[in-house]
């Protein structure tokens, strides 16, 4: 096959809606892809989150002090 410009080229020109609907089909494609692996992500990380065992949260001593009340507490 030799190589032509009509082989490479479409001579009809696409409308305005053609290419318009294209785009936003391609787009939506990507978007439902990204989307698809977000969830994906979290939910392998949501769980990795439920196997770990609980952690303890540390105690923490109050600090001793005097209290004020709002005002100057007259």
């Amino acid at each position: 096959m030799t190589a032509t410009k009509d082989a490479f080229f479409n001579p009809v020109k696409l409308s305005a809606r053609d290419k318009a609907s294209a785009t936003d089909h391609t787009a939506r494609a990507i978007i439902a892809a990204e989307a698809a692996a977000r969830e994906k992500k979290t939910m392998k990380l949501k769980a990795l989150r439920l196997e770990q065992p609980p952690a303890e949260e540390p105690v923490r001593p109050r600090k001793g002090g005097k209290r004020t009340t709002p005002g100057g507490g007259a």
